[in-house]
């Protein structure tokens, strides 16, 4: 069995001859950047259009890419700085649907309190999941751009301490300076919550483990 591209050759053979290593690419990461993009705009159409304009932008810079560097972090990179800009231009936020889905629609895809929990819920308690679900959005949209951002990158993307400083542009100690910030913010949050809708459950109890 052959192991496929990475992303960094991938990228690097599309400079050299111009072959479909991009259409991998996009095909590789479009889903998955479409999701990072709507969690901060909370709008899909300004999504879909972020996720293209970063692929332009990684098409047009494609040349000016460091070779010793991963090709994940910078895309995300470029990505969150678009994002950072299209919230910029506007005066508020659009609302998060309470109902919004992550992942492949036809492999299942999962609510943003099923990804923080991090476990399946049994169906009889399928009322106590959509209320929790409520809650897990309205907090994460309540929060300060910048811990959004990096909880998001860090929970639901699982990217390591010295991605995220890149992506963020930030020292490694702001990182994990700001990540904790971000689950102390989240979880005085949802707990006012949980206690103001007599749940209990914390999402964030179980935390994953970062790469130093």
């Amino acid at each position: 069995m052959v192991d496929a591209p990475t992303d960094e050759r991938l990228l690097a053979d599309y400079l050299a001859d111009g072959g479909n290593g991009f259409e991998i690419l996009v095909r590789r990461y479009s889903k998955e950047l479409y999701q990072f993009v709507l969690r901060f705009t909370h709008n899909s159409a300004a999504a879909e259009d972020v996720v293209q304009e970063a692929f332009l932008q990684v098409h047009l810079s494609a040349a000016s890419f460091d070779p010793s560097r991963r090709f994940k972090p910078w895309l995300f990179t470029i990505a969150a700085n678009k994002a950072r800009d299209w919230l910029r231009s506007r005066s508020r936020r659009s609302e998060v649907p309470l109902d919004a889905r992550v992942g492949d629609v036809e492999e299942g895809s999962q609510s943003f309190a099923d990804l923080l929990a991090g476990d399946e819920l049994p169906s009889h308690h399928q009322v106590e999941a959509e209320e929790q679900c409520r809650a897990v959005q309205q907090v994460i949209e309540q929060m300060p751009d910048s811990l959004r951002e990096v909880l998001v990158l860090a929970y639901y993307h699982r990217l390591p301490y010295k991605d995220l400083a890149e992506v963020l542009d930030v020292p490694l100690g702001t990182v994990k300076s700001r990540l904790h910030a971000a689950v102390g913010h989240f979880a005085r949050r949802y707990q006012a919550a949980i206690e103001a809708g007599g749940h209990t459950a914390d999402p964030l109890e179980k935390e994953t483990g970062k790469e130093t």
